[in-house]
């Protein structure tokens, strides 16, 4: 089998948790620092957030405010805002970013990969062709090309322009 790495990702590995019920997503979305957080839209009940440790340039996540573990926690109407914040972070990515292609995804449990199991949170990563290059196999290296606040204040601005 071959192994992906992320070295980038023992930073939020080694971090300390927080000590108490609330998710980090529900301290990002009672936040008011947006521009800190990487928070680019707030919705009536979900917001989005990029991933501070992304696997490729560009990665998000449309986040519920209520902290559910999984899709029966939300109500038909928080369930399709959900959805429709994922659709308008996709158009964003496109028209920012250009990709070719995405991974639209959620992991539900532990066993399935959720790194915060207690906070249901939709994946939404850009693809290029070619985007799995020769770093990660010599290097053991990602390449982000671009700052997280840069991408954020982009898509902040898109994504503002389209609502």
């Amino acid at each position: 089998m071959e192994s992906l790495h992320a070295p980038w990702r023992i930073e939020y590995i080694l971090a300390p948790k927080p000590k108490s019920e609330e998710s980090i997503f529900t301290l990002i979305g009672q936040s008011l620092d947006d521009e800190g957080n990487y928070v680019i839209a707030r919705d009536r009940s979900c917001f989005a957030v990029l991933n501070r440790y992304p696997y490729n340039g560009g990665h998000l996540m449309a986040v519920p405010y209520k902290q559910v573990s999984d899709l029966n926690g939300l109500t038909e109407e928080e369930l399709a805002d959900l959805w429709k914040l994922t659709r308008r972070c996709i158009n964003a990515l496109t028209a920012v970013m250009k990709p070719d292609g995405f991974n639209v995804g959620i992991n539900l449990g532990k066993v399935a990969g959720a790194g915060i199991v207690e906070h249901l949170h939709i994946h939404v990563v850009p693809r290029w062709g070619g985007d799995t290059n020769f770093m990660p196999v010599l290097a053991s290296t990602g390449v982000v090309p671009e700052a997280l606040k840069e991408v954020a204040a982009k898509l902040r601005a898109e994504l503002a322009r389209s609502n």
